[in-house]
């Protein structure tokens, strides 16, 4: 298998939400309504804290008790599903608060962390429907690579920076609204993608065909040969528009292409010895979905 190639989904797999799923999804939502039942009045009412940052105390101490009760009541494999689901569900719920809650200069940051909370969530829930044979504790992307981890954390200080010393820069003509559009665009592109796919999906790009590969070219894979990749490349550069960080909007764009283009074109040499002439008149009719990213062709 090759990860988010375009390939027909085996007959009887995946189609229904496994045990695992079921599990992160009930921590995932108990945990934020827990969080943000008990602001529902201030929110319905827009009752604002003086100091809104006290706001946030109440949701670390539900999340500390709600960690508790997970660790009491679930061991091993389900509780590292349970405890990452409901970390996310925190986010979430935090990054919701946060929107209404902190100054206009912040609320960015809340659409932010909601996007982010949520594409980390969904890869796992999505995983668990469309393929779950696969599924592990990876698939939430939580701990995807230090370079991953680095970029979102010079994302942050960049953002921190520019708040202290241009806070009316960061809703100049809300331009932001565009990365919410991109950001959404890129979340229904890739899942679309990855349900699609179902079976053959995987994370992990693989070097050997199985039996049941199939090549498929209908449904959003008649518009792009690698969509799970121009979802997640426009979702990328979206989070920084949405932060309106002009630093890392440009350095998010050049490396995730530089990223993608690579991955694309290990990804297609792999697919050609697969499926040989015909993913060759497949890749003349239809182009990869990301900008001057060409693939490997034959010549």
């Amino acid at each position: 298998m090759c990860a988010n190639s375009p390939r027909v989904p085996s007959p009887g797999t995946g189609g229904a939400l496994c045990a695992e799923g079921r599990l992160s999804l009930y921590c995932f939502v108990i945990t934020a309504a827990l969080i943000l039942i008990p602001s529902v009045p201030q929110i319905l009412y827009g009752l604002v804290p003086q100091v809104w940052g006290a706001v946030l105390w109440g949701p670390v101490l539900y999340y500390a008790l709600i960690n508790m009760i997970i660790r009491f009541v679930l061991r091993n494999h389900d509780y590292q599903v349970a405890i990452r689901a409901s970390f996310l569900g925190f986010t979430m719920a935090v990054s919701v608060l946060v929107i209404c809650f902190a100054p206009t200069e912040w609320q960015q940051f809340g659409v932010y962390g909601s996007f982010m909370s949520f594409f980390h969530y969904s890869e796992f829930l999505v995983i668990a429907y469309a393929n779950p044979r696969t599924l592990t504790l990876d698939s939430f992307m939580l701990n995807h690579s230090v370079h991953y981890g680095l970029a979102a954390a010079a994302s942050w200080i960049e953002f921190s920076l520019e708040v202290y010393f241009l806070p009316e820069f960061k809703r100049f003509g809300h331009i932001w609204l565009a990365g919410v559009v991109l950001c959404s665009f890129g979340e229904v592109v890739r899942k679309a993608a990855i349900i699609t796919a179902g079976r053959s999906f995987t994370h992990l790009v693989q070097n050997e065909k199985h039996s049941d590969h199939k090549l498929i070219t209908s449904g959003i894979y008649a518009y792009c040969r690698h969509p799970s990749y121009v979802g997640w490349f426009w979702w990328s550069v979206g989070t920084q528009i949405v932060l309106l960080n002009p630093i890392c909007i440009c350095i998010y764009t050049l490396v995730s292409w530089l990223f993608f283009h690579d991955r694309i074109y290990v990804e297609e040499y792999s697919l050609l010895n697969f499926f040989q002439s015909d993913y060759v008149r497949y890749q003349k009719r239809v182009p990869t979905g990301l900008p001057f990213i060409r693939g490997y062709l034959l010549d």
